[in-house]
């Protein structure tokens, strides 16, 4: 499932980029990483983006929400046709 919504995120997908930050921040079928949630949230933006930002800083050191926030900067979103992220392929 995870594969699925990275790709729709990866597409720019804001729903499947929240849903994959909340998968980092949880350990659902990916490794457990707060700088990928941080990153993916920020990206979804919108109030939950930012509220699950915030709740990811209180367990982030200052050098991770930097990381996180530069990963951010860096994303371009993919092109091409969007994937939907419920299919995983």
């Amino acid at each position: 499932m995870a594969d699925g919504f990275r790709k729709a995120a990866e597409h720019g997908n804001a729903d499947a980029q929240l849903d994959l930050a909340k998968m980092y921040r949880d350990g659902e079928g990916v490794a457990e990483d707060y700088i990928e949630a941080y990153k993916w949230a920020r990206l979804a933006g919108g109030g939950k983006g930012q509220t699950l930002c915030e709740a990811l800083a209180k367990e982030m050191t200052p050098e991770q929400i930097a990381e996180a926030k530069r990963m951010a900067t860096e994303f371009v979103p993919k092109s091409g046709e969007l994937p939907d992220p419920k299919q995983g392929k």
